[in-house]
């Protein structure tokens, strides 16, 4: 997932050291992602299915609460809950892109399952506060 990245900073030092803590712990972020999003019950009517990982990504860094933000693009698939009011629409069958958004804080990552539908990555990333950098950004 973790690609070449943009930032001058990523070649080495801090970004680089962040994104190897990421990448040894995906697999299992991943599945807390989508245990924590599938809980939520939304979008309402709607069942989580499945959540393909993109190899897009972008790192962020909050100085002010020693704190980073990876944002991985996702496309998320749903299926209408049985006598739902979801369960003849079209639309749920199509394809949800979006980012999943992660946090390393007090060096630990989690998940709440926040997910930031159609928006990629490096758009999630624009959002980010006054006080928030951009470290990394995947070239996909």
């Amino acid at each position: 997932m973790l690609r070449k990245l943009l930032s001058p900073e990523s070649a080495g030092g801090k970004s680089q050291r962040i994104l190897l803590s990421f990448q040894r712990q995906q697999q299992n972020l991943q599945k807390e992602f989508f245990s924590h999003a599938a809980a939520t019950g939304k979008p309402r009517g709607l069942r989580w299915k499945n959540c393909e990982w993109l190899s897009t990504f972008a790192l962020v860094e909050d100085t002010t609460q020693e704190m980073f933000t990876m944002f991985c693009g996702v496309n998320v698939y749903f299926e209408a809950i049985e006598g739902g009011d979801m369960e003849d629409v079209a639309a749920v069958s199509a394809v949800r892109d979006g980012s999943a958004v992660f946090h390393l804080q007090n060096g630990r990552w989690g998940s709440g399952g926040r997910i930031l539908f159609n928006m990629p990555p490096a758009t999630a990333a624009q959002t980010a506060a006054a006080d928030q950098t951009l470290l990394a950004v995947s070239d996909a």
